[in-house]
């Protein structure tokens, strides 16, 4: 792929500030065709609801105020996601970078899985299927079609995308440890027990970091898709429409809006 590529590797970030940048990298690819890979973390560790999630419904907002959550709604679609031990991608683009959806979603996560075998990780991508429904519980309760798994062992990768004015952002969490138990903790009623494994289970602790393992998918994207091996810096007018989009992503009738 010859397209031009900016890889951002970040300090982590507060929910409403890593959602602000991924949503301001969309809007940079809508407007120039900026192709972006960014890779951070949480801090502090998060819940977050996809775009269209029944959340009111789904989620107990009580227990999750008594267990001090806190807790972010994505510009993408999905479901609930416990971000904190994991390696976060973002990928924003213009559509013609990687096709359909179905394409890109594939396409990205056979990055990853290249990322991962790199690194001595037994790893396939999922038999397509139909994704469970926004309603339907925690991202990890089961895999969709091309994400990425361990055989016998559950998923790794959970990712979601939206697509803006012919442009796309996809982000997702790599477990590096399989904690989604939180997400089943605060459902309200029965809540299916989460099909995740995290990176520790198949390679050690000690080869399950995030510096290694984000400067894999780094190679892996370099690689594949041309990105250059050195990282570059958030662009002025990227950091602008972030700082406006902050406030929105924090703001608890976001998060709460359904």
């Amino acid at each position: 792929m010859s397209t031009d590529w900016l890889v951002l590797v970040d300090e982590p970030a507060s929910g409403p500030r890593n959602m602000a940048l991924d949503a301001a990298l969309l809007e940079a690819a809508e407007r120039d065709g900026r192709c972006t890979l960014r890779l951070y973390a949480w801090d502090p560790p998060t819940l977050s609801f996809g775009r269209n999630e029944p959340a009111l419904a789904r989620y107990d907002r009580a227990a999750i105020t008594a267990r001090g959550l806190p807790v972010v709604r994505r510009p993408t679609g999905g479901r609930a996601v416990w971000h904190h031990r994991e390696v976060t991608y973002a990928v924003a683009a213009p559509a013609a970078a990687f096709g359909s959806l179905r394409a890109s979603y594939r396409e990205i996560h056979a990055m990853l899985a290249a990322a991962l075998a790199s690194l001595g990780a037994d790893v396939r991508l999922a038999d397509d299927r139909p994704a469970d429904g926004v309603g339907s519980g925690a991202c990890f309760a089961s895999a969709a079609g091309g994400e990425v798994t361990a055989p016998g062992r559950g998923k790794l990768v959970g990712s979601a995308q939206v697509r803006g004015d012919g442009a796309f952002l996809q982000h997702g969490s790599l477990l590096l440890a399989a904690e989604q138990d939180v997400v089943a903790a605060v459902t309200v009623g029965d809540a299916r027990p989460p099909a995740a494994t995290g990176l520790a289970e198949l390679l050690g602790p000690e080869r399950a970091r995030w510096g290694p393992v984000s400067a894999a998918i780094h190679a892996a994207a370099a690689r594949r898709w041309g990105a250059p091996p050195r990282a570059g810096t958030l662009p002025p007018e990227v950091r602008r429409s972030a700082e406006r989009l902050e406030p929105a992503y924090a703001d608890p009738a976001w998060t709460w809006r359904r």
